[in-house]
């Protein structure tokens, strides 16, 4: 099994909490989970948890550590206080949380394959890559300047580059490969009646007919696109070089 992959099977314990989750997105990352998130929010199955929980709320991270561990898993006990999640790093354990919140639906986003790499090499490919020459050196500046940024780098690392992609996301084919298979297998294992295959480009009609909600009388949320996150990220590497510390939930979040 990769480094960083969920074990089949992992025990939990239910705990019940003050917010069940409702909705898991088992889509991956840059397939529109923050507008995901965004939209989820505005149905009311908010809070959505999403890796940008982790730099909004520092304690998750220690959890999630924990759980790319290997250590048992209490999920409800995790989750505590939200009302759905998607994106890394629960969307590498949807297996497990649809087993921990049988009565959850499944939003699958999903979007054209070339683009989605294209779109996650230029972002989340250059924050958890190892990394040399200038931009080991800038990284490790940003490290030290933000702690808990080095621990999602390498929360993402053991994860993502590593337990999802197995250290070859640079491959293209192989990531590729990678991400088709991912949503093959949601499709198959998930009952028909509990999934939504969705792109964000499709609004809100069918994600509202899924959930069983009303229709906003507003524009679907279209967020973090591709020249957001670069320059969020090139806005920290000024601040690390220039080491003046700034930390905003915008800025520290990892999107």
């Amino acid at each position: 099994m990769p480094r960083g992959a969920a074990p089949a099977g992992r025990p939990y314990t239910s705990t019940g909490g003050t917010h069940m989750v409702k909705v898991i997105g088992a889509g991956l990352g840059r397939t529109g989970s923050f507008s995901l998130r965004a939209a989820l929010e505005r149905l009311g199955f908010g809070p959505c948890h999403h890796m940008a929980s982790l730099g909004e709320n520092p304690d998750l991270l220690g959890r999630w550590e924990s759980v790319v561990r290997g250590d048992p898993v209490d999920w409800p006990r995790l989750l505590d206080g939200f009302g759905a999640a998607v994106d890394w790093p629960a969307c590498a354990y949807w297996r497990e949380l649809m087993t921990a919140f049988p009565e959850a639906k499944v939003v699958l986003t999903v979007r054209d394959p070339d683009r989605w790499y294209d779109s996650a090499r230029s972002t989340i490919c250059r924050f958890m890559a190892p990394q040399r020459g200038l931009d080991g050196l800038l990284a490790r500046l940003e490290n030290r300047l933000y702690p808990e940024l080095g621990r999602r780098r390498e929360l993402c690392r053991e994860l993502v580059w590593d337990g999802t992609f197995g250290g070859r996301f640079a491959d293209r084919e192989h990531a590729l490969d990678v991400f088709r298979a991912h949503n093959d297998a949601v499709r198959a294992e998930v009952p028909a009646d509990r999934l939504l295959v969705f792109e964000v480009r499709e609004g809100w009609e069918p994600m509202c007919s899924f959930l069983a909600t009303e229709v906003p009388d507003e524009p679907f949320p279209h967020l973090n696109d591709s020249e957001s996150f670069r320059r969020m990220a090139t806005e920290r590497r000024f601040r690390a070089l220039t080491f003046r510390k700034q930390v905003t939930a915008e800025n520290s979040a990892i999107r």
